[in-house]
């Protein structure tokens, strides 16, 4: 199978391109990349006056699968995912049974081969059962191919054992994704401790629950030579702690969630479930070091956490309902809208925050690329595109988020992976 597409504008940091060229797909690779290609492809996309993209990879996505599939499968999270103009995962281990062990890692890489229109990168724990007494077989699951161990969901408070972890992860070439939460500092607390909490009656957490850990993950990362990666940056003391960890030559990277970088907890009006997500909505002032940490390079890497959770578990009061939202159908057009239209990023910035950046803390070279050589998968996204988020219209199982009428610009109108068209017209006519 050979795709064409043609007269669209590519962005892509890795390849130094940024301009009108038209790419050329055969089987599961791109090979060439020109400002006119003339071929007789079986398929041809006319992209005028839409990006050609590298295929978005989320660092960070919440499957459920094996065990909690009411929330979300590996299939309906791929489709959540190409929608989205993602084309890679990495889906945290917190699932039932935990992954923590090679052969659970192999079974969902064999199965989301079959299931999954995307690449599902499993992660693996780093402690049996994620309950942070024994480390799992981190060396095993590196063999199995999990690029990172994460206890995401919570933190190894034994800092002694995490240590002991991150060695793993560093002798196994792989790397440790951060979930930073000192867990006895919450009490029981469901969002930012401000006035808002106060407001609406609830316990707050405060962001020295997550700034500790953040500290304490950094310093250990110095000490044993391991690549950090620190998941849903929500503080501005976070942001300062990157900055001088980078500027110490220890090897961190961090992502941001655009729930983060775009609403505070003065965005929320009501006590509802659906503004309830671990870390919190902070201040407006973390909003903003956030995005002057996105803008300045510090924080690497834009990533969703997406959490799917059933309607009866989020349609409560946040004192009882569970903590996440979902991300991997909004993630592109709320980052275009919020950072792009308003020139905190540039779409090359964009680009290498979720696609690029992504791939080179994977080690993933053969992504995050339209080059010659590079595997076909491309986002075309269609910037000129303006409507409402409209949850009810989600192929995610999950419909829990706070953007539910936000107007955004931006829509994905083609997903290709591995060459496949896995995304196009015909599937927004469905949904």
């Amino acid at each position: 199978m050979t795709i064409l597409i043609q007269n669209g504008h590519v962005v892509d940091p890795l390849g130094k391109r940024d301009g009108c060229y038209d790419v050329l797909v055969e089987g599961d690779k791109i090979t060439a990349v020109e400002e006119h290609i003339d071929s007789d492809a079986d398929r041809v996309i006319d992209a005028g006056g839409c990006y050609v993209l590298p295929g978005f990879i989320d660092l960070h996505v919440h499957l459920r699968d094996p065990g909690l599939e009411y929330k979300e499968t590996l299939e309906t999270g791929g489709r959540a995912a190409v929608k989205g103009g993602v084309t890679t995962v990495c889906a945290m281990p917190n699932t039932k049974p935990v992954t923590d062990t090679k052969e659970k890692v192999q079974r969902v890489h064999e199965r989301a081969k079959k299931e999954s229109p995307v690449h599902v990168i499993q992660l693996g724990a780093v402690t049996i059962g994620q309950n942070g007494k024994e480390l799992a077989d981190i060396r095993g699951m590196a063999e199995a191919g999990c690029h990172a161990v994460s206890e995401d969901g919570k933190s190894v408070m034994d800092a002694s054992l995490y240590r002991q972890g991150m060695k793993a992860a560093r002798e196994n070439g792989i790397s440790v994704f951060a979930h930073c939460e000192d867990r006895t500092m919450v009490e029981q607390g469901v969002m930012n401790a401000d006035e808002n909490a106060k407001r609406l009656g609830l316990k707050g957490i405060t962001n020295s629950v997550e700034d500790v850990i953040v500290a304490r993950d950094i310093l250990l990362a110095k000490e044993t030579g391991v690549r950090l990666h620190l998941c849903h940056c929500s503080t501005a003391d976070s942001v300062k702690m990157v900055r001088l960890a980078k500027e110490a030559g220890i090897s961190v990277t961090a992502e941001v969630c655009p729930h983060h970088f775009i609403l505070s907890s003065d965005d929320i009006k009501e006590d509802n479930g659906r503004y309830k997500m671990n870390p919190p909505l902070r201040s407006r002032a973390d909003v903003e070091a956030l995005r002057q940490g996105l803008k300045d390079g510090v924080m690497d890497v834009i990533a969703t956490d997406h959490a799917p959770h059933s309607r009866e578990e989020k349609d409560k009061s946040m004192a009882q309902a569970a903590f996440g939202i979902v991300g991997l159908e909004t993630s592109a057009a709320l980052t275009y809208t919020c950072l792009v239209k308003t020139g905190v990023l540039s779409m090359t910035d964009m680009v290498e925050k979720m696609s690029s950046n992504p791939a080179k803390i994977l080690g993933l070279t053969d992504r995050g690329s339209i080059s010659q050589g590079k595997a076909a998968d491309i986002t075309i996204f269609d910037t000129r595109k303006v409507y409402k988020i409209d949850p009810d219209t989600f192929v995610s199982k999950g419909k829990n988020t706070p953007f539910g009428g936000y107007e955004v610009s931006g829509e994905v109108v083609y997903t290709i992976v591995d060459g496949k068209v896995v995304y196009g017209p015909a599937d927004r006519e469905e949904v």
